[in-house]
């Protein structure tokens, strides 16, 4: 049992908000590869589309809030953050809430590639094609969702927007 609580403290321990923000950047680095070069494989329609990142997503985020609880992280003061730039930029000074930012973004960017993905490929899109989007879409989220749209348009002969 001291065994067992020594590596889960060492784990602990090695887990800092930096190295999680490091392992945070190279781990969908992965997904998105597959997602941009293999969309049609198995391996994209098994693991990358579906809930597995997000899982592991989620458990990062959980293990941040977890880290945040045990330090006495003000959780209430997250609500501030609607009251204009400022406060914002104040919730951004906290390393922990910066990282959990940055968790949610980079889970939301792989989700938006992971639909555009299944979307494209409904439609026929080229997957060299639908590279410019993904990697845009990696890189600032909604203008490479933007650009999808219009490739969309093209290949879909119709103007939806509520699809």
């Amino acid at each position: 049992i001291l065994y067992n609580i020594n590596m889960i403290e060492q784990i602990y321990n090695y887990f800092t908000i930096d190295v999680l923000y490091m392992w945070i950047n190279l781990g969908v680095i992965p997904f998105w590869f597959i997602l941009i070069v293999f969309p049609q494989s198995h391996l994209s329609r098994y693991v990358v589309t579906t809930i597995f990142p997000f899982l592991l997503l989620s458990g990062v985020y959980i293990y941040i809030l977890y880290r945040s609880f045990t330090v006495g992280y003000d959780f209430d003061a997250n609500f501030s953050l609607y009251l204009g730039l400022v406060e914002l930029s104040r919730l951004f000074e906290d390393n922990l809430y910066l990282t959990l930012f940055w968790t949610h973004f980079v889970a939301i960017n792989l989700f938006v590639g992971g639909w555009m993905v299944k979307d494209s490929q409904k439609y026929y899109v080229n997957k060299v094609l639908m590279s410019v989007p993904l990697i845009i879409t990696y890189l600032t989220g909604p203008i490479g969702l933007f650009i999808y749209w219009i490739i969309r348009i093209f290949y879909a002969k119709k103007l939806n927007l509520y699809e």
